[in-house]
C-alpha cells in the first residue's frame, strides 16, 4: 500500500485512508467503525472533557476491536498544540498508556511532544498548511507530514494540493498525507499517484450513521455544494472552512464577517459566549470542506468504505488500461 508507512500499518489498511479527527463529530463509535473496516479511526482529544473521558474512550475503543487479534487499522488521536502544556501532558499520558501507534498534532509545531511520543514507540504525524511549517516539522522530527490544502474542511490551508505535495516531496521521503477533497476512491487514487501515502477522508465522514454530528448538520450536508463552503476567519481565528447554509441559520450573514478576528476573540464570541443564546461553532455553526460536493446519502461508514474501495479498484483499472493503450498521446 505505501513504501513509506512503517509495513505493521500498512499491512493492516483496506484502503490509504484516515477517517479524519473532527470537532464534536468523531467519536468511539466512529473510530471502532472506521478501524473495523480496515481505515486509521481518528479523534481529536479536544472531543473529551478532560484525561478521565479520553482514558475510558480508548478504554471502550480498545475492548470493541480486541477480537480483531490485532488485524484491524489502527486508532489515532489527535492533539490540539495550543490547547496547552498541561493538557498536552496529561492526554499524552493516557495516549502512551494505551499504546498509541500514532498520533497527529494540530495548530502548532510538534516539538514539545515528540520525545515522550517516540520514546513510546509511536508515530508522530503534524498537519502543516505551508512550505516553511513542513520543514520546520520535519527539522523537529516529526514522522509523517499531513498537508492541508484549499477545501479541507475545518481549519483549513490555502495552498493548491498538486503543488502543495510535489513541493513537499521535493525534500521530504517520510509519510505524506493529503488532507482536503477526497470524496471518493477515484480522488483516493489520484492522491497516491501524486505521491501520498495516505488520505483524509472528513466531510463525507460526517454523514456517517456512526458520526456524532447531528441529523440537522448531516442533512444540511445533503442539500450542499461546493459553493456553498464558505472561507473565514472570523469563527476560529484561523482560515476555516464552514458551512455557509449554517452561518445564516445562525444569524450572520457570510459575506458580512469579521475577518480581522483573533483566535481569542473568536473564541469569545462562537465557543464561550457569555450570551446563552448566541451561535456557537462546531454545534450550531458547521463546518464542510469543498468535498461537501460528494455527499449524497447519510449511510453506515461501513458501506462508505466498500463504495470507496470500488471506486479506488475502477480507477486503479482505468489508469492501467490508460497506460496499456497504443493510442495513448502524453
Amino acid at each position: 500500500m505505501s513504501r513509506q508507512l512503517p509495513e505493521a500499518i500498512a499491512k493492516r489498511l483496506r484502503l490509504p485512508v484516515i477517517a479524519a479527527p473532527m470537532r464534536r463529530v468523531s467519536g468511539p463509535d466512529l473510530v471502532i467503525a472506521a478501524c473495523r473496516s480496515g481505515i486509521i479511526g481518528s479523534f481529536p482529544t479536544a472531543n473529551t472533557d478532560d484525561a478521565r473521558e479520553l482514558d475510558r474512550w480508548l478504554q471502550r475503543i480498545e475492548s470493541e476491536l480486541s477480537d480483531g487479534d490485532g488485524h484491524f487499522a489502527p486508532w489515532c488521536a489527535n492533539l490540539v498544540i495550543r490547547h496547552g502544556e498541561e493538557k498536552l501532558r496529561r492526554d499524552v499520558e493516557v495516549i502512551v498508556r494505551h499504546g498509541a501507534e500514532m498520533v497527529i498534532t494540530s495548530v502548532g509545531s510538534p516539538a514539545p511532544i515528540i520525545e515522550p511520543l517516540h520514546e513510546a514507540g509511536c508515530l508522530v504525524f503534524s498537519d502543516v498548511a505551508t512550505i516553511r511549517h513542513a520543514q520546520k516539522a520535519v527539522e523537529v522530527g516529526a514522522d509523517g507530514l499531513i498537508l492541508l490544502t484549499a477545501g479541507a474542511g475545518g481549519q483549513t490551508g490555502w495552498l493548491n494540493g498538486f503543488a502543495f505535495v510535489r513541493a513537499v516531496r521535493s525534500f521530504f521521503d517520510g509519510p505524506i498525507v493529503l488532507a482536503g477533497g477526497v470524496s471518493d476512491g477515484t480522488a483516493l487514487f489520484a492522491a497516491q499517484a501524486l505521491g501520498c501515502d495516505l488520505a483524509y477522508m472528513g466531510t463525507r465522514m460526517i454523514a456517517a450513521e456512526e458520526s456524532m454530528a447531528s441529523p440537522a448538520y448531516k442533512n444540511m450536508l445533503l442539500s450542499s455544494t461546493a459553493d456553498d463552503v464558505v472561507l473565514t476567519r472570523a469563527i476560529t481565528g484561523l482560515p476555516t472552512s464552514m458551512l455557509g447554509p449554517s452561518l445564516v441559520a445562525a444569524g450572520l450573514d457570510p459575506r458580512d464577517l469579521d475577518e480581522s478576528a483573533t483566535p481569542a476573540q473568536a473564541r469569545e464570541r462562537y465557543s464561550q459566549p457569555k450570551d446563552p443564546d448566541a451561535p456557537r461553532r462546531w454545534s450550531g455553526i458547521w463546518s464542510a470542506g469543498h468535498s461537501v460536493s460528494g455527499v449524497a446519502r447519510i449511510e453506515p461508514l461501513a458501506e462508505i468504505v466498500a463504495a470507496t474501495e470500488r471506486e479506488f479498484d475502477a480507477a486503479r483499472r482505468q489508469a492501467l488500461s490508460l497506460a496499456d493503450s497504443p493510442h495513448l498521446d502524453v
